[in-house]
């Protein structure tokens, strides 16, 4: 009996029992491909005898120990892993083309051979006197890496079989061809039957493999997320081109904190982690314009400060710009309407221009009232105190919600010299030394206050 076709798309990855030239789920065009069955894998005796059974779970053991973890060395990528690399683990890293993931990788295969872990680096895409050279250049050539230049999954896996190593590198996952799948590496069909035989082989093995994803335009991972839930962490490598600074964020990761960042600073001999973040992204602040506020943000379990930039001017066209870099643009409009509807303060026939200085993007909902003081300060031509730090959450009532962790947030603003600081009031009362913090109760009294208005 013939075995039935299915197809998968793409785009969303929803599944057909026949071909059609568009999507009717998204409404791709072109986007459906033939989907072979995956291999069934090894019987159940080769698993162990709980394969296929079922575990009370009030019988299991409740002194066990979490699963042992290895450092590397490099305290930013210790960091985003939730506290160093865990054995059997599946991690997939994304990121723009030419950003720095092969030479984070080749880095981190270093320091993990350096200190005892077995590693073998398997690139798709260079041959291995490239890597090599890539190497030398970053002064790892005599790191105890074991390289392969391979794109035939069965011969990487047997090849992983005979070695037995502790970590293994593949560089990167829509190279890989599985002879079994009817397609082309980098299809659907190919990246997620590759991902699924090396997400089974490390947990079947107790190793480590961290794979390389490339990023489309929409900035996902290529292929799109059919991957992501395959693997236990997911980390993106990101970074804008005319700055030197690159940010590891963890999207996902089982073992540990999510929203996680490691910062690191790219140099003629690699990259380089930053220890302090806070005063790198500082580091090019000068003198105090209006439009320019510092925020105090958290970023995982870190306390980070950037820069907001903001720009007003009056707009020659009918519709007026909204451009926003590194921030929500959804949230910037409400931002504007609060202003508008609750203070009386407009911005039509005004463009409006943010701009998270040093590339870092920001997330946090905190960081509204840091835009808002940005954005007065722009449009009333006011700079705002330079030993000042800002931050909260704005509802659309106008009223001003209080940050969690704000100790942190002051300590952090103290060790970097500032005096001053402009918070929500609410939340548990605390009084630090060496930092004015001022309340305040919604955004029409802020307005007042700072600005005269409102």
């Amino acid at each position: 009996m013939a075995k039935s076709k299915t197809f998968s798309c793409s785009a969303c990855n929803a599944s057909f029992s026949k071909w059609a030239g568009r999507c009717e789920t998204c409404g791709e065009w072109n986007s459906l491909s033939e989907t072979a069955a995956l291999s069934t894998g090894p019987g159940k005796k080769s698993l162990g005898n709980t394969r296929g059974s079922t575990i009370v779970l009030s019988d299991l053991a409740t002194n066990e120990t979490p699963p042992p973890r290895t450092l590397c060395g490099v305290g930013e990528l210790d960091r985003v892993l939730g506290g160093g690399l865990v054995s059997g683990s599946a991690i997939l890293v994304g990121g723009d083309p030419g950003i720095g993931k092969s030479t984070l990788l080749l880095q981190a295969a270093a320091q993990f051979a350096r200190t005892g872990v077995k590693t073998i680096y398997v690139s798709g895409e260079e041959a291995t006197a490239q890597v090599r050279m890539r190497a030398q250049r970053l002064e790892l050539s005599q790191a105890p890496v074991q390289l392969a230049a391979e794109t035939n999954l069965r011969d990487i896996l047997t090849t992983l079989e005979a070695e037995k190593p502790q970590l293994v590198i593949i560089d990167s996952i829509q190279t890989m061809w599985v002879d079994n799948v009817d397609s082309a590496p980098g299809s659907v069909s190919q990246v997620r039957a590759a991902a699924h035989e090396l997400t089974s082989f490390a947990k079947r093995n107790n190793i480590s493999i961290i794979m390389v994803g490339h990023v489309t335009k929409d900035g996902q991972i290529a292929g799109p997320r059919i991957v992501e839930h395959m693997v236990d962490t997911v980390l993106y490598f990101e970074g804008e081109r005319g700055h030197q600074f690159r940010i590891l964020r963890a999207v996902k990761n089982r073992f540990g904190p999510a929203d996680e960042i490691g910062v690191f600073e790219m140099t003629g001999r690699g990259l380089s982690e930053v220890i302090n973040p806070s005063a790198l992204f500082l580091s090019e602040r000068g003198e105090p314009s209006p439009g320019s506020v510092v925020f105090a943000g958290i970023e995982g379990t870190r306390p980070v400060l950037v820069e907001m930039q903001a720009l007003v001017a009056p707009s020659p066209h009918s519709q007026p710009r909204r451009t926003v870099v590194g921030w929500d643009g959804g949230r910037l409009a409400m931002i504007l309407a609060v202003l508008e509807a609750r203070c009386g303060i407009p911005f039509a026939g005004l463009d409006v221009y943010l701009n998270v200085a040093g590339g870092m993007k920001i997330s946090e909902p905190a960081a509204d009232l840091a835009v808002a003081a940005a954005l007065l300060s722009a449009r009333e031509d006011t700079s705002l105190p330079a030993d000042t730090v800002i931050f909260g959450e704005i509802s659309l009532s106008g009223a001003l919600r209080p940050a969690p962790q704000t100790e942190n947030r002051l300590k952090e603003a103290q060790k970097l010299g500032f005096t001053a600081a402009i918070a929500p009031s609410g939340g548990k009362s605390i009084s630090m030394k060496g930092i004015n913090l001022r309340r305040v109760t919604d955004l029409t009294g802020f307005v007042g206050d700072f600005f005269g208005a409102g």
